[in-house]
Parts: structure tokens; sequence; C-alpha cells
């Protein structure tokens, strides 16, 4: 196989892992004995094609014998911040209406995801997290906005 096409099929296989979360923090919210607890869980992560934003989410995770097997599905309740917290590039290659970050809320049908719009007519960007399932999906949302200013010193 090809060298850059070996290096796509790798990266393709790494994109997931790519796009995950770092961990902040997290709270209990109910005691569970033998296993895991519930909890909100407190990630950041960076918009992949606009440096200079960092996004934080907060989402309720079940624990309990089912959550710490990876088999409970967790509620679609989630928060985000986003911030500028750098000089803000834009790669050209940026669209509209894309999907920034992904994460299964449920091993088969659900998960949670970040959506960034961008609204030219106010030089915003727009994030949305919410939680969709092949057949129930959940209307809970948040969003965040940055507006696409200036860095650095007056």
């Amino acid at each position: 196989m090809p060298r850059p096409l070996a290096l796509f099929f790798a990266l393709l296989l790494l994109w997931p892992a790519l796009l995950r979360a770092e961990m902040i923090g997290s709270v209990d919210t109910n005691f569970n004995l033998l296993a895991r607890d519930d909890d909100i869980v407190i990630e950041a992560f960076d918009d992949p094609k606009v440096s200079g934003v960092a996004c934080h989410l907060s989402r309720a995770r079940r624990g309990g014998v089912k959550g710490t097997l990876g088999l409970a599905e967790d509620t679609s309740d989630a928060s985000i911040a986003c911030r500028q917290i750098g000089p803000i590039r834009m790669d050209e290659k940026m669209q509209d209406k894309e999907t920034v970050f992904s994460q299964k809320t449920n091993i088969l049908f659900k998960k949670m995801q970040v959506v960034r719009f961008l609204d030219k007519k106010r030089n915003v960007l727009v994030y949305l997290v919410y939680s969709d399932k092949l057949v129930d999906g959940s209307p809970k949302n948040s969003i965040s906005s940055v507006p696409i200013m200036p860095w650095g010193k007056p």
C-alpha cells in the first residue's frame, strides 16, 4: 500500500480518538455501592477547524453496573460554554453547520453532538450541543456564542 494511502487509513481509524474531549472533572449525583456513581462530568475540547476557540461541556453520565460496563444510556442533559482563548484562525475548508464533536452516550444508537454554525451577519460562531437517537431523539439542547474579535492588546 502506498505510504499516503496508509497514512490516510491510519488517520481515518484514529479520527474518533482525535475528537475526544479532555476530562476536566466530575461531581457525583447518586451513590452506587457496587459500581461507579452517577455523575456530571465536565470535559473540554478545542474546535478542530477554528484555532483560538475552546468549549467546555457538562453532561450527565449514568453509573451503576450498566454504566460501569458501558451499557447504560446517558440522559440528554448537557450544557456548553465556548470561549475565545487566543487569536481566532479559521480553516479555509470550514463549513457552516459542521459537527465538531461527537460522543456516544449509548452503546448502539445514541450520541451527543456539538455542531458549529457561522452567523456571518453578526460575525459570531454559534455552538449547539444536543443528543440524537436513531428512533426517539431529544429536544434538550444548549448553545454558546463566540464573537470573532481581534486578540491581544487594544
